[in-house]
């Protein structure tokens, strides 16, 4: 055995002694005592334990945050937040490419495809609601009819003219808010009772049946012409995309829905090649 290994063992049979002293009093106030071996060994134990004791601390406790880099509470949340608004605006896209299919399916004739009506907002989300981006009705519906009049261009045309084409008026009740273009009013308010019955104004075919955070349940129907009307803030629709209706035909009931409500009434647009019209001057209410 050379005497470098006889060094190393007798080190390890010493005895160590760790002393902690005050440096005013010289009073002694630890003292650890221990062999070689048995003073490694305990120097592994307390790193180890430190080692696991700040593990445990980074993992069970707030402290974690802390750590550069580490997302906190509400960077968490607006992750949970932008992923829900991000499957919200995806089927907003859906909805923009189904209406927008349709319009092209009754331009040329066919029948509309079907899709299933939501019946509560929750439907389009499988946890909390959460405020996604609105539909914003006006220029998606500007954008539909423009495309409607490209898909129409060489086919025979119906009457151009509006007047004289007899309107059923959608509900009976007082105008609350009228018509005003310059107002970025485009469209009629009025006042009735809940759960009046709301009518097709014209014949045609429901191109949109849906609900929207900002304007409740929505119907919307294409007529012939070059004519479509809107129906907003209803309680319940009473028919689908699809559906082909006649003038007077029930097709939902009014209600308070939506965010942009303030009461019970109508919401009623009427849109002749893309532009909007004053309703008031062709129905009475």
């Amino acid at each position: 055995m050379t005497r470098v290994k006889k060094e190393k063992i007798k080190i390890l049979h010493s005895k160590f002694r760790f002393s902690v002293f005050n440096d005013t009093s010289h009073e002694e106030l630890f003292v650890f005592r221990a062999k070689g071996l048995m003073f490694i060994l305990s120097i592994c134990l307390t790193v180890i334990f430190i080692i696991i004791s700040v593990t445990i601390l980074i993992s069970y406790t707030p402290l974690r945050e802390f750590i550069p880099g580490y997302p906190n509470a509400q960077t968490r949340r607006a992750i949970v937040e932008n992923a829900l608004k991000v499957d919200s605006l995806e089927h907003v896209l859906k909805l923009s490419e189904y209406q927008l299919t349709n319009i092209q399916r009754i331009a040329t004739g066919q029948k509309p495809e079907e899709m299933e009506l939501s019946t509560s907002p929750a439907s389009t989300t499988d946890t909390s609601i959460i405020k996604a981006e609105k539909i914003k009705e006006d220029s998606m519906l500007r954008e539909e009819v423009i495309r409607q009049e490209q898909f129409n261009l060489g086919k025979k045309r119906g009457i151009e003219q509006i007047e004289g084409l007899h309107f059923f008026p959608p509900v009976k009740g007082i105008i609350s808010d009228g018509y005003n273009a310059a107002l970025n009013h485009p469209y009629l308010d009025i006042a009735t009772p809940s759960n009046t019955v709301v009518c097709a104004t014209l014949d045609g075919t429901v191109m949109q049946a849906t609900w929207t955070d900002e304007a409740g349940f929505v119907i919307q129907i294409q007529h012939s012409n070059d004519l479509v009307s809107i129906y907003k803030h209803n309680s319940k629709l009473l028919k689908k995309a699809g559906d082909k209706v006649t003038a007077g035909t029930a097709i939902a009931l009014t209600g308070n829905t939506g965010s942009i409500t303030t009461g019970s009434h109508l919401h009623f647009e009427l849109w002749h090649k893309g532009v909007a019209i004053d309703p008031s001057k062709y129905i009475k209410f």
